[in-house]
Order: C-alpha cells, then sequence, then structure tokens
C-alpha cells in the first residue's frame, strides 16, 4: 500500500474529533505577499475549533465552504468562517479526502481505503442527514478522488484494478453511481497509483472533459476524457516520480490551460521536477524550472477566479502565487495546507485551503 495512504491510516485512527465552538476569524501576521506582476496575497485563517486533518475541502463562495477529513468528520460554514457547524455522517469514522459541494444545502463526500472503505455519501439537507450511494465492494479498487463537470455528472477515480485505472460515474448528481468498463481506459505502468492528497488528483472541466494525474510509477502521467469517462488518453509528464512522488494536484482554466504539482511528499521541503504546465489541454507538458517553479511539495492547486491565469498552489512547507498560467512561482506563507479551491462569482468569489491540526483559510487580497 502506498506509503500516503499508510500515513493518512494511521492518522485516522489517532486523531479524534474534538468539540467544535464558534471561532472568530483571525488574520495572522506576516502572511503577505505577491509580486509586480499581480495583488498581495495572506490567508485569513478561520478557527474551526478541530483537530482533525482536512484534505477534502470545496469552495462554494465567501461564505459557504465544507471540508471532509479524519475521523469522519465533516464541517461547513455559511458565514465566511466566522462559525462552523459539525455535519458529519452519524457514527462515522471513515477518512474522509474529498467533498464536492454545489451549494449551502447539497454536497457529495468520499471515503477513500481499500475495499468497502472506499464510500460516497450525498447530503440534500446541509448535512443533516447523509445517504450512502456507493460503496466500492472490489478489494482491490481503492478510490481517491472526485469532481463534478455540473450539478448532475461526475467521475470517482480508483487506482488500478487488475492493470487498469478505474472509474465510476454518476449523472443524477452523485445520488447513484456506475462503474464503467475499462475497455477505453489505457493500461496503467507498474506501480502507478493516485494520490489521495487533496482532492484534485481528478479535476472536471468544460462539457464532458476531465483528466486526473498519477504518480508511483517511473514516470508520472495525465490521462484525459472528452466523453464523460468512456474513452481515455494518456500522456507523459516531465515530472519526477517515484514511491512517494508524482503529480499531486492539477487545476485547469477552461479545457486547454492547466497545471500540475506535486513533488515527493516524504521531503515536503524539495521541489524536484515537481511543476509543469500545458496549453493544449493536456496533450502536451512543460517542465517549470526548479529558479521557478513553487519551493517545495505541493499537494493542491486551483486558479483564482476573476484572474486570467492567476494560480495558487499549496503544501505543508507553504503556498504559491503565479500570475503567469503556472510558469513563475512566488511564495507567499510558508505555513501549513493540504488542499485550496475557488469558486464563486463576482463579489461572491473566494478561495479557501485546509490542512492539518483543522486548519482552514480564506484567501484576502491586498492591492
Amino acid at each position: 500500500m502506498k506509503t500516503l495512504r499508510i500515513a493518512a491510516l494511521a492518522a485516522g485512527v489517532l486523531l479524534a474529533m474534538s468539540q467544535l465552538t464558534p471561532a472568530q476569524a483571525v488574520t495572522s501576521p506576516g502572511l503577505t505577499g505577491g509580486g509586480r506582476h499581480g495583488p498581495k496575497y495572506q490567508w485569513d485563517l478561520k478557527p474551526t475549533g478541530s483537530a482533525s486533518q482536512f484534505r477534502g475541502l470545496a469552495a462554494v463562495s465567501a461564505d459557504v465552504a465544507w471540508v471532509a477529513g479524519s475521523a469522519g468528520q465533516v464541517l461547513r460554514t455559511t458565514d465566511g468562517g466566522k462559525t462552523w457547524q459539525n455535519v458529519s455522517p452519524a457514527g462515522q469514522t471513515l477518512l474522509f479526502r474529498d467533498v464536492e459541494a454545489f451549494d449551502a444545502k447539497r454536497a457529495v463526500i468520499l471515503a477513500i481505503g481499500p475495499g468497502e472503505d472506499s464510500r460516497i455519501f450525498r447530503t440534500s439537507d446541509g448535512g443533516k442527514t447523509w445517504a450512502e450511494s456507493f460503496r466500492n465492494t472490489d478489494p482491490n479498487a481503492f478510490y481517491d478522488c472526485l469532481d463534478f463537470n455540473d450539478q448532475r455528472h461526475g467521475l470517482a477515480l480508483s487506482d488500478p484494478v487488475d492493470g487498469k485505472f478505474r472509474i465510476a460515474e454518476t449523472s443524477d448528481g452523485g445520488q447513484s453511481w456506475q462503474v464503467q468498463s475499462t475497455k477505453g481506459m489505457p493500461a496503467a505502468l507498474p506501480g502507478e497509483f493516485a494520490f489521495a492528497a487533496s482532492g484534485t488528483c481528478l479535476v472536471a472541466g468544460p462539457g464532458r472533459t476531465a483528466w486526473f494525474a498519477t504518480g508511483g510509477g517511473d514516470r508520472p502521467r495525465v490521462f484525459r476524457t472528452s466523453d464523460g469517462g468512456r474513452n481515455w488518453k494518456v500522456t507523459d509528464s516531465p515530472m519526477a516520480s517515484g514511491a512517494a512522488a508524482g503529480i499531486f494536484s492539477l487545476a485547469f482554466r477552461g479545457p486547454l490551460l492547466g497545471v500540475a504539482v506535486g513533488g515527493d511528499f516524504e521531503k515536503p521541503t524539495e521541489a524536484v521536477k515537481a511543476a509543469s504546465v500545458t496549453n493544449d489541454g493536456g496533450r502536451s507538458w512543460k517542465l517549470v524550472p526548479a529558479d521557478k517553479a513553487p519551493k517545495g511539495y505541493r499537494s493542491g492547486s486551483a486558479f483564482v477566479p476573476r484572474t486570467l491565469a492567476t494560480v495558487i498552489a499549496v503544501g505543508p512547507s507553504g503556498s504559491d502565487v503565479s500570475y503567469d498560467g503556472g510558469r513563475s512561482w512566488t511564495q507567499f506563507y510558508d505555513g501549513s495546507f493540504d488542499s485550496v479551491e475557488c469558486a464563486g462569482h463576482g463579489s461572491s468569489a473566494a478561495c479557501w485551503a485546509s490542512g492539518a491540526k483543522g486548519a482552514v483559510a480564506r484567501l484576502a487580497v491586498k492591492r
């Protein structure tokens, strides 16, 4: 079993759900950054009162966000992080690694693990109740991440079974899931898998497009589909790969401009071939030179709303911003986050980050 999973499973057993209390939003000092090419950014911390590690994150707007993490915990805010509600599924101690939310009421969460530990739940009442909509029954499958093209169509990704990555598909907003045939899936490399690090190893784009990224083998790769996951094409990446290395996160601005970030999670302060960019929808990837790449391993990435090509990347050793679609990066924060997601329109647009020890923050701009 890959190292990240072993560490995550162990952490899930050791971490207990803490009592949640309303918390005043705090802006930590010394988190500002930026450059001559764009605005300065800082993380505005939003204390949750939780000790869980939140790798699952869904940004809906500046007011609404969901986080999902260890010990079966799911939290929701509807007031910009001033207060958080514990909306965890009753009686669950699963490792939640991804959450996708359509609004303040409707959300889908993914639990990871071998066999029946990989499950999907859905709520339509703000987390008051949850319905299990998918349970993996194949002991060789291990689901890592999921995403939606729209409010009905979504995909969930499993590591290879019988030599091929596996896709589950929904066309009713996550109420039901069907495992697709692997006839249109290229064969996996020896040792190849996806990383369940931030919920962005698979991302859905416009129409029925989607991409997922890998590591673990002798080279990382990016798979892409244009027909809702039935047929896939794959491209080698120039980034580094290994037992704990590869591409951990993808982000796309439309159908063509994309960014991949990663590295080796066992070496969080090193960034060896840890970022790449595409301008043709993932058909080819160009490595970001070391002097322009993020300063360490990065597990999450997202394009900033209302910008043409501004991207944020986060990891345990810091956060970076790129104003040029991922071709060059500047670190603006040296604290730890695992995930970053952006969403919303106009004044409601926002980027959120989440990570260990209950950490959640919202991106603030200082011009």
